[in-house]
């Protein structure tokens, strides 16, 4: 296991805001490289963050950052992103697949647009990106894959109450259990991690979660950068809630990462 994400580069899809930036800025901390690949490059009066603001945050967080307009669904684009990352550090060392698209309406009330929307961002695009960053992982010295996807849990209640959703995201979570299992005698992990709660975050606030039910994003990036510093040959095809992960690390009192200090922040979908 080493200490430090330092000199790494990293690729984040969504990296804009929420998590992804929050998993940016950690890294940024230890003086990584991050590629910021996301949709926003102008400011949005209902959006908080393009990739320009959150390179500036990761320079002044220690890093380097390389922020470059990205549609996962748009495969020359993707060719593109990666290409410019290579060119820009020499490398990829970790591939972050953040992006993701939700939309927790009943069959009935889903329109099809959306759930081909939620399936060609989570299922396709999850695929396409470690495909394109493969050739490049492969000569990494400890290279990782991570997705941000739930624990494959097969619980009836999840599709039952969101099946178009629960389908893209257990989709995203197929491409860790195969892809680990693929990329075994290469070396490169391939893990999930997932809140145990609800995280306070633009997609959250937008189904109507209070600030008060979640906890802040930054228990996900302490949690993705102890996954990310261990050895990627012994750690591998794992469903991490972002606790547990902690808890490897010897982190297990949580109050600090409330959204509102002292309240008490409820289970996310699809955990237990």
């Amino acid at each position: 296991m080493t200490a430090s994400l330092k000199g790494k580069t990293i690729l984040i899809t969504g990296a804009s805001r929420g998590i992804g930036r929050e998993i940016a800025l950690r890294a940024a901390r230890d003086g990584a490289n991050i590629v910021v690949a996301s949709k926003t490059s102008s400011p949005n009066p209902k959006l908080e963050g393009t990739i320009h603001s959150a390179a500036e945050e990761i320079r002044n967080a220690g890093g380097q950052a390389l922020p470059l307009v990205l549609d996962v669904r748009d495969d020359d684009a993707i060719a593109a992103t990666v290409e410019q990352a290579v060119e820009t550090f020499g490398g990829i060392d970790i591939l972050i697949n953040n992006a993701s698209a939700i939309n927790l309406s009943k069959t009935p009330e889903l329109p099809m647009k959306r759930f081909d929307l939620m399936h060609q961002v989570n299922v396709r695009g999850t695929f396409a990106m470690t495909q394109a960053c493969y050739p490049h992982l492969v000569r990494a010295e400890n290279p990782h894959v991570l997705v941000l996807s739930p624990p494959l849990n097969l619980v009836p209640q999840w599709f039952g109450d969101h099946c178009g959703y629960t389908m893209s995201k257990f989709g995203m979570s197929m491409t860790v259990l195969g892809m680990a299992e693929e990329f075994r005698d290469v070396g490169i992990a391939v893990n999930a991690l997932w809140p145990a709660t609800l995280i306070n975050t633009a997609a959250m606030n937008h189904v109507g979660a209070e600030a008060s039910r979640c906890r802040h994003p930054r228990i996900m990036a302490d949690a993705a950068h102890a996954i990310l510093v261990q050895d990627a040959a012994a750690c591998t095809g794992n469903f991490f809630l972002d606790e547990d992960a902690l808890a490897s690390a010897g982190i297990r009192d949580f109050s600090e990462y409330a959204a509102v200090p002292g309240s008490q922040p409820e289970k996310d979908l699809f955990v237990l």
